[in-house]
C-alpha cells in the first residue's frame, strides 16, 4: 500500500544528507572523541563543528549547547537543574497542555516536595499571561522555574513565549521552554527572546533519533542528569553519540537553507487547504486551537460522535498514518491530556464522544498526499457514521 504519512510531529524521515554524514562518521571517524590520539581528535573536531552548526542555527554560543540523548532527556535536565540550582525554591510553574516529558516529571517530583502551579489558559490552550503575572508578583522568590512549551505537539498552538520570557526576566525567575515542535520548523533566535533554557530533538526535523539539545544560556547552571565521565563539559556524562551529533548539525544546516527559501511561508497555506478540505465536507468537524496562532506543521481536527482510536485504525487500514496526540502515549490509545485540558470545543456535544485526530506535516509533504489523505479522511468518517464495519486486518494497537 502507498502509505500517506501524516504523523511528522512524532518523527520525520532522516534526510539523505544527514544519513551521508553519519555514514562517514560510522565508517571513518568512529573513534572515541575523548581519546587523545589522532583518530580520537578527528571525532572531537566533528563534534565541535556540529556544536557550532547548532549554535549558529539558534543564534547562540557553542558553549551554550549541550548534546543529550533526546528531547525528553533535555527537558528532564533543564527542570532538575533549575531545582538543584536553587534548593530553597520548590515551586515550578507550567501549563496544562505540556508534553508528558514535562507533565510526568513534575508529577514524579511532587513526591519529593516540589509544588507545581498550572497557568490558566483559554479555549485554544494559549496560556494566560495575567495568571503568570499574579503568581510571580506573589511568589517569585519561591519559583525555581517557569516551563511553557513554544508550540504544542498536538494542536500546533504557539504560546506567547516572548512575553513569558520577559516577565520571568523581570522577576528574576528562570524560564525554560520545550521547543521540540518549534526548532527546525521555524527560525529560532536566542538573542531575541531571553530564554534561560530550551530543549529540542533532531528527529523532529529530519535529523537522527537518539540525539537532543539543551540550550542553557551562559551563566545558567546545568547539572548533569547522566553522571560519569565528565563529557559535555561535565554537563552530560557518557561517550558522545558522534554520528548522531554530526547528524543533528547537518539537519540544522538543511533547515536553515529551507528557511532562507521561505519554506514555512509556503507550507502554512498548504496546511490550511488540507484543513478546509476536510472541515468543509464533514458535518460538525472543527479544528482544535483554530483561533490561535498555530504551527504550519500541525492540525488537530475533531469529529463529534466518533472515538479517536476507531478513526485512527480505519485511517491506517486505508493507508493514512495519523495520531490522536503525543507519540509517547498514542500507542496505548490513551485520552489526550491536551484535548481534555482545553475543554469542550464549539463542535462538541455534551456526553458524546469526540474524536480528535492530529495530522502533522514536514517540509517534504506534498499537496498530492494531502489531497488524497483528505479524501480518505472524509470517506472514513462517513463510513463510521453510517456504521460501516471496519475492514478485516485491523491495525495493531501495540
Amino acid at each position: 500500500m502507498d502509505m500517506i504519512y501524516l504523523d511528522h510531529n512524532a518523527t520525520t524521515p532522516t534526510a539523505p544528507e544527514v544519513l551521508e554524514v553519519m555514514h562517514q562518521v560510522h565508517t571513518g571517524e568512529w573513534a572515541n572523541p575523548s581519546s587523545i590520539h589522532r583518530m580520537g581528535q578527528q571525532a572531537r573536531r566533528r563534534i565541535d563543528r556540529a556544536r557550532e552548526q547548532v549554535a549558529d542555527f539558534i543564534v547562540a554560543q557553542p558553549s551554550e549547547i549541550v548534546f543529550t540523548g533526546g528531547g525528553t532527556e533535555s527537558v528532564n535536565t533543564a527542570i532538575r537543574s533549575a531545582l538543584r540550582s536553587r534548593p530553597d525554591r520548590r515551586l515550578v510553574v507550567t501549563s496544562q497542555v505540556e508534553h508528558s516529558a514535562v507533565r510526568e516529571l513534575l508529577e514524579d517530583l511532587h513526591a519529593g516536595g516540589v509544588e507545581t502551579l498550572m497557568l490558566a489558559h483559554d479555549s485554544n490552550g494559549v496560556v494566560d499571561c495575567d495568571s503568570l503575572q499574579e503568581i510571580l508578583a506573589a511568589r517569585a522568590d519561591e519559583v525555581a522555574l517557569v516551563s511553557v512549551m513554544w508550540a504544542n505537539n498536538e494542536t500546533g498552538v504557539i504560546e506567547p513565549v516572548e512575553r513569558i520570557a520577559e516577565m520571568c526576566q523581570k522577576y528574576g525567575v528562570l524560564f525554560h521552554s520545550d521547543a521540540t515542535q518549534w526548532v527546525g520548523k521555524m527560525p529560532s533566535d536566542m538573542s531575541e527572546i531571553p530564554f534561560d533554557m530550551i530543549s529540542f530533538a533532531g528527529h523532529k526535523f529530519h535529523g537522527p533519533k537518539g540525539v537532543g539539545v539543551l540550550y542553557a544560556r551562559s551563566g545558567v547552571a546545568c547539572h548533569p542528569l547522566v553522571i560519569g565521565g565528565g563529557q559535555e563539559r561535565s554537563r552530560r556524562g557518557g561517550t558522545e553519540n558522534v554520528p548522531g551529533i554530526v547528524g543533528i548539525g547537518e539537519a540544522c544546516r538543511l533547515s536553515s537553507a529551507w528557511f532562507d527559501e521561505g519554506g514555512p511561508d509556503r507550507m502554512a497555506p498548504v496546511r490550511d487547504g488540507f484543513e478546509s478540505s476536510i472541515v468543509d465536507r464533514v458535518e460538525g468537524a472543527c479544528v482544535n486551537g483554530r483561533d490561535a496562532p498555530r504551527m504550519w506543521s500541525t492540525t488537530s481536527i475533531g469529529f463529534p460522535e466518533l472515538e479517536p482510536e476507531l478513526v485512527l485504525l480505519m485511517l491506517s487500514e486505508r493507508g493514512v498514518c495519523a495520531s490522536s496526540g503525543s507519540a509517547c502515549s498514542s500507542g496505548a490509545l490513551k485520552p489526550s491530556k491536551v484535548i481534555e485540558a482545553i475543554g469542550r470545543q464549539p463542535c462538541q456535544v455534551v456526553d458524546v464522544p469526540y474524536g480528535a485526530v492530529r495530522f502533522s506535516m514536514c517540509r517534504e509533504t506534498s499537496t498530492d498526499d494531502l489531497d488524497r489523505g483528505a479524501d480518505i479522511v472524509v470517506n472514513v468518517v462517513e463510513e463510521l457514521r453510517r456504521g460501516t464495519p471496519v475492514a478485516s486486518g485491523h491495525a495493531s494497537r501495540s
